[in-house]
């Protein structure tokens, strides 16, 4: 399997830790983070060109590719200079000129339909401005999926994609019943010639002789292009339904699951990836999210529930993945336990594997079942009482999570708003109820796209309506419209929540309505009534000529953001926090684009270091996801909070400053790799599904959910603490908690985990992202 890795491939398996022999059907290359997968990814492209100066391409859309289209250009737009060429020599890759790509040929791998192609949210857009002009491909060369075109009748006329499909939907049953009047038998036509499309295109690509070089992620079910779980070995281009997971995370792109759930794709098939046997096929993938998916990829037989294992078919096919997306490879795994010394996360780790693979509580693991698995009986000092010592260090776990704190400062900071709710919510509540403790709350990013435009337009209607009644009477006040719209905005989530008490929804949709004026009046020039109105009419316009997934203009993006700061307040006054201690920084790399900046110092970590200044906290709260796998907003914050720490601690003796790293829907750390556990009650979640449905309004739709779960986030959070209790119910038994002295133990039916970390620690793991990321133009 080495043997026939390229020279770049070669270097990447010397300097990756992963064992140079690999048991799996196809070969995989480990990088730390997601931006070296781009790097990684980016050298064996300009490699395989080199060889094939006119082959076929087929290329990835989306945000995984970010750092691929990133490094290519980097090093095309640099190659002369020295540090360019030493960084090539460094990895393997000797290239005799500088790399022209203008001579290939393009095949783009799906699109979303029905979608106007002019649309910034579509495949062809992205192709057009990311590989065909920044790439300088031949537009000449390029087999394109544009969707305004493949839909047209012999006559151009009959047709364009509104006219045909006026609700966007295309029902596929038309290709197997008669239609029921005459739209459907346009629409009929219609399917009968996109299938005759897809054909063409598919002869096409053969026609060239296949796809030469491949390049493309993976999604939670598998899916490879849009071939989902099922999709057959020998499919080709092909109009098709997708799943809810495929939709899910398409959400983000087309404006929510609401829309999402109604397109359908155009994509290549898995027959059109694999009909050259030489195809180079890479799948790259990144974080912990994936390893599942990666390892039933890697290591199963070929089947069609797992379309990757197509690959199998093709000798130049491997996956790119970061340690996270790799940790549940057996390969891995056997790696983990045999390098680095023994710990006691590995005696943790190997011990609750054994009890889960067994279906068995620890109390009834015998010597002979440690001694008879294959990691276990690597543990030092094997014996009777192992099980016990390890059953008693996770009991220690949860007694630190149950561990009363008193007169600390805690400053609790989010990517998105909802962030810290999902990830500590139960043990914030918990450590409040001390009064000596004090907590401030920061929300890193203005978080205006998990807010959707049918949302804000029923908002600003509802507004209109009560202004119209004359039922917001603070613009009435003589000196609202110059000055008095800037004060008492902690009024409106006072109002707001005693209308939740009272259970008064017409009170609610007031108090939203009023933080919405004062929000406009914050972002607009309005100086009465009569502006307001005009200036409401005028975002409604703007909101209703926008195609589903558009980029909003600055001022709309504000004001959705401030909707969603209005959300956080209410959430956090549930618990007496006060407005003024609700933070909203709005670092400027989060931009809304497909691709944001890198932080900044001035711009995005000056504002987090001045609050640690001022509040001097004791405890920091984060998100943890040091390898960089996305959602990207995670990582970006993450660098920008260890650059304000690293530079704060230069400032101040940090030495008990305490840093606790959360995960939440996204990602979860294992019961070996948390150092904090916390019971959670019924009471806890049913305050969490509570807080979350009163307070997060823009959320509870699940527009944007996570492919997990079809529902809202607070209701997968309480399922991921569940599902971690579980896990310590076959370790521990059930009956130490129902059965425990503590009446906290026996109250609790879930269980949160989290790290805690010195500043050392975190600067460490944070540090190794960040040097990922220099010498990278944005």
């Amino acid at each position: 399997m080495k043997s026939n890795l390229t020279l770049v491939e070669q270097r990447f398996l010397e300097k990756s830790p992963q064992l140079k022999e690999m048991s799996t059907k196809l070969p995989y290359l480990i990088v730390d983070n997601f931006p070296k997968l781009g790097f990684l990814s980016a050298l064996r492209f300009l490699e395989w060109v080199e060889a094939n100066p006119s082959g076929v391409i087929s290329l990835p859309t989306g945000k995984t590719p970010e750092y691929f289209i990133k490094w290519t250009k980097y090093i095309i737009d640099h190659f002369e200079e020295e540090s360019v060429q030493d960084l090539l020599a460094q990895n393997g890759l000797t290239l005799k000129k500088k790399p022209f790509l203008g001579d290939l040929k393009f095949v783009q791998i799906d699109e979303f339909f029905p979608i106007d192609s002019a649309q910034k949210n579509s495949f062809y857009h992205y192709v057009q401005e990311f590989y065909i002009k920044g790439f300088g491909l031949n537009p000449a060369n390029a087999f394109l999926i544009d969707a305004n075109q493949i839909s047209l009748g012999p006559d151009g006329e009959s047709g364009h994609l509104d006219e045909l499909f006026p609700d966007l939907k295309v029902d596929l049953s038309l290709r197997y019943r008669s239609p029921a009047n005459r739209l459907e038998a346009r629409q009929q036509e219609a399917i009968f010639r996109i299938d005759k499309w897809c054909a063409d295109y598919e002869q096409k690509i053969r026609g060239l002789g296949g796809i030469g070089f491949f390049l493309g992620g993976i999604g939670p079910d598998g899916h490879i292009a849009f071939n989902t779980r099922g999709s057959d070995h020998f499919s080709t281009t092909r109009l098709t339904e997708t799943n809810f997971e495929t939709q899910a995370v398409a959400a983000g792109d087309l404006g929510g699951i609401e829309v999402s759930k109604n397109r359908l794709v155009i994509t290549i098939g898995l027959g059109t990836i694999t009909y050259n046997p030489n195809t180079t096929a890479i799948i790259f993938a990144a974080g912990e999210a994936k390893a599942q998916i990666v390892k039933q990829s890697l290591e199963s037989e070929p089947t069609n529930i797992l379309p990757a294992t197509v690959l199998q078919q093709l000798k130049m096919a491997r996956f790119y993945i970061t340690e996270g997306a790799a940790s549940m490879l057996e390969d891995e795994v056997k790696r983990y336990y045999q390098e680095g010394g023994w710990t006691q996360e590995k005696t943790e780790r190997s011990v609750i594997q054994l009890c889960q693979k067994l279906d068995k509580f620890g109390s009834r693991l015998t010597l002979d079942d440690l001694k008879n698995d294959s990691y276990c009986r690597l543990i030092p000092h094997l014996s009777e009482t192992t099980v016990k010592e390890v059953q008693k260090s996770i009991v220690e776990k949860i007694g630190k999570g149950m561990q009363p704190e008193s007169n600390q400062r805690y400053y609790h900071t989010g990517p998105h708003h909802d962030d810290v709710m999902l990830g500590l919510l139960p043990h914030v509540h918990r450590l409040l109820r001390d009064e000596s403790n004090t907590a401030q709350f920061s929300v890193m990013t203005s978080g205006f796209t998990a807010v959707t435009n049918k949302f804000v337009i029923k908002t600003l209607m509802e507004t209109k309506r009560l202004l119209e009644k004359g039922l917001i009477q603070m613009v009435k006040f003589p000196d609202f419209f110059s000055s008095g719209y800037k004060y008492k905005w902690d009024k409106d989530v006072y109002h707001f929540l005693s209308a939740v008490a009272a259970e008064d929804q017409f009170e609610q949709d007031r108090g939203l309505s009023h933080r919405v004026v004062r929000a406009i009046l914050s972002i607009y020039d309005v100086h009465n009534e009569e502006e307001l109105f005009f200036k409401i009419n005028g975002i409604l316009s703007v909101l209703r000529n926008s195609y589903d997934g558009q980029k909003n203009p600055a001022d709309i993006q504000k004001l959705k953001g401030m909707i969603r700061e209005f959300e956080e307040e209410l959430v956090w006054a549930h618990f007496g926090i006060r407005v003024r201690d609700v933070h909203h920084l709005r670092l400027g790399f989060y931009t809304g684009d497909i691709f944001t900046e890198q932080p900044e110092k001035n711009r995005d970590v000056l504002p987090i270091l001045e609050q640690l200044r001022e509040i001097k906290p004791t405890v920091l709260s984060l998100a943890l996801d040091p390898e960089g796998s996305g959602p990207d907003t995670h990582y970006k914050v993450l660098q920008a909070i260890a650059a304000a720490v690293r530079q704060w601690s230069k400032e101040e003796d940090l030495s008990g400053f305490r840093i606790w790293g959360y995960r939440n829907v996204w990602y979860r750390f294992r019961p070996s790799e948390a150092d904090v556990m916390v019971p959670v009650s019924l009471n806890g979640m049913a305050t969490l599904d509570a807080s979350f449905e009163h307070c997060y309004l823009t959320q509870v739709e699940a527009s944007f959910p996570s492919y997990m779960y079809d529902g809202k986030f607070s209701k997968l959070a309480q399922k991921i603490w569940v599902e971690q209790m579980e896990t310590l119910y076959l370790l521990l038994g059930k009956d130490f908690f129902y059965q425990n002295e503590s009446p906290r133990l026996r109250a609790s039916h879930g269980m949160l985990f989290f790290r805690e970390m010195d500043v050392e620690t975190f600067l460490k793991e944070a540090r190794q992202l960040e040097e990922s990321m220099e010498g990278l133009v944005g």
